[in-house]
């Protein structure tokens, strides 16, 4: 159980960012089952490879993981509205 709870966090994280950067670009938005399962699949990849040099480079760990995951699912979530968007066109 111990070993699921970072990725559980980078996942809710990522999927917070995702949603918080739709809200900002309310032109790329996916809405908000987009925004979150795109900010899912951000926050488990940048949280996993991102998440330790980060939080080396700040000097906590879970911190690192946290921030990379939001990090990481808002740009996932800008990519894809940006690809739709582009497509829609």
């Amino acid at each position: 159980m111990e070993a699921l709870m970072p990725l559980i966090m980078q996942l809710i994280s990522g999927a917070v960012g995702g949603n918080i950067i739709g809200a900002l670009a309310k032109k790329l938005s996916l809405g908000f089952l987009g925004n979150t399962v795109a900010g899912l699949v951000g926050g488990g990849l940048s949280g996993h490879f991102l998440g330790d040099t980060i939080g080396t480079m700040l000097g906590s760990g879970m911190l690192g993981d946290v921030g990379a995951a939001a990090g990481g699912g808002g740009i996932v979530m800008l990519i894809v509205g940006l690809i739709k968007s582009m497509m829609s066109k």
